[in-house]
């Protein structure tokens, strides 16, 4: 027995893994992964496969990275953990001025807390009881775009339109509003995205206008709606929202867990549009990919709504046990130094560019109906019929055959459903990116050229982790 199957047995004996359905482990072997090196991984076997979803979309500077290594391992020889309720720590005040400085204008205020959905529920918590402490408590509903995705905590699956996500726990979530998304994939022929995107605010603009005196806020993926398939939509979109949030007094949420951190091509996707939130989430990034924390920042207005004499009862008393760790916070401060070093956002556009030229000879595959691409996220749409962008049933899981032979090829290429996407390291180089393209067209004419087995079949439409 191959070390590889001897810790695999060892897993399926104990383990429950995320998003999967564990009864493809019959037939689809784990991979268990022994070391990391810059974008690669290595299983027990010692295969290697290039990380080119960065582990969930986490990894941005490597795996082992000697910088952040180095600067948690001082850390941790000083302090490992302390709560952040009456108490503070040097890396956490840091890391706070830090972002500050880092984000758009107005955002002065840090709430942290262990993970992207746990960050998604400090936010809506934070705009409802804003209104509440301003004496406006109707307004307690959520905007929301279709095919939006925030998270697994109940409050973040309400703002999300993920069926295979969200149809199970219906009779748990929120009430919210639903917007028909931006999504520049369903543009009619001929418009362009901003067009498009312009096009698609009027049902926005209809929503706020019907409803703002009982919404608290809108909440949106700026440019790239990831767990929705990488659909992607332009700036204007944003800008036109900013204006209408602050007309019709809503709150305004930028989730950028997923694409904050240079992965649009600007440090923050808000700054395309030229806007601040009123709160910008961010996570998954920040510490690199190491460590789990989430930060939530918004403005000293929404700050001061709070700041009270303790009997009025106007405090935030929300808290997580790990909130501000300081070996997280020390990952965040290696990163953050890595890209104000290193010119990130900058060299990122050359690698922003061989993406594009290596996938080019995708667009004219005939079961590829858009190869689209915003800074270093590009995705692939495979697709039964490219002139009416039928897509492949879902129980056909043509993206497991995409994902099962990148992993032979020595990639991890994880599909969104029939969506093959490149969310690579950015310390990934040009050939890299060539041999991703390369694996990633062959796994789709394996995948695209005929009748497939589904044997390994989920219960519902597969999407966002399932390689299917």
């Amino acid at each position: 027995m191959s070390l590889n199957d001897s810790w695999m047995r060892r897993d399926l004996a104990v383990l429950w893994h995320p998003c999967t359905q564990m009864k493809d482990h019959e037939q689809l072997p784990l991979i268990p992964i022994r070391r990391g090196e810059g974008v690669w991984l290595e299983d027990f076997d010692g295969k290697r496969y290039l990380d080119a979803v960065s582990s969930w979309w986490v990894n941005v500077f490597g795996h082992a990275n000697p910088r952040i290594n180095q600067r948690i391992k001082d850390q941790l020889d000083q302090l490992e953990h302390v709560m952040l309720a009456g108490f503070s720590h040097q890396p956490v005040v840091e890391l706070s001025e830090r972002l500050v400085a880092l984000t758009p204008p107005g955002l002065e205020r840090v709430f942290y807390t262990d993970n992207g959905s746990t960050g998604i529920e400090v936010a809506l918590k934070m705009s409802f009881h804003y209104w509440r402490n301003s004496g406006r408590p109707r307004k307690q509903r959520f905007v929301t775009l279709t095919n939006s995705y925030h998270g697994e905590t109940v409050a973040a699956m309400s703002v999300g339109d993920v069926a295979l996500f969200t149809d199970t726990y219906k009779p748990l979530l929120l009430d919210t509003l639903k917007v028909p998304s931006p999504d520049c994939y369903l543009r009619p022929e001929g418009m362009s995205w901003e067009e498009h995107s312009r096009h698609m605010f009027a049902h926005m603009e209809q929503t706020l206008a019907e409803h703002h005196e009982e919404v608290a806020a809108v909440i949106v993926e700026p440019l790239i709606q990831g767990a929705g398939g990488m659909r992607m939509y332009h700036p204007i979109y944003l800008k036109l929202l900013r204006e209408a949030c602050d007309r019709y007094e809503v709150h305004l949420i930028h989730d950028e867990i997923a694409v904050g951190f240079g992965r649009t091509g600007t440090m923050f996707a808000c700054e395309q549009a030229g806007i601040s939130p009123d709160f910008l989430c961010l996570s998954k990034a920040l510490t690199g990919g190491y460590l789990p924390m989430a930060a939530v920042l918004t403005t000293d207005r929404l700050y001061q709504a709070f700041y009270d004499d303790y009997s009025t009862l106007r405090a935030f008393l929300h808290s997580h046990t790990y909130t501000g760790n300081p070996l997280a916070c020390a990952a965040a401060l290696a990163t953050l130094d890595i890209f104000a070093e290193d010119n990130v956002i900058e060299a990122n556009k050359a690698l922003a560019a061989r993406m594009v030229s290596a996938t080019a000879h995708l667009a004219d595959h005939p079961h590829v109906a858009e190869v689209r691409q915003t800074g270093m996220a590009l995705a692939i749409e495979m697709v039964q019929d490219k002139a009416s962008k039928i897509a492949y049933p879902w129980q056909e899981r043509r993206g497991l055959q995409v994902y099962q032979h990148a992993l032979e090829r020595g990639a991890l290429l994880r599909p969104l459903g029939s969506v093959v996407y490149f969310l690579p390291p950015y310390t990934i180089t040009p050939e890299q990116i060539d041999f991703l393209a390369e694996v990633a067209s062959e796994g789709i004419d394996i995948a695209t050229r005929a009748a497939v087995s589904v044997a390994l079949q989920p219960g519902a439409p597969s999407n966002f982790h399932d390689p299917g």
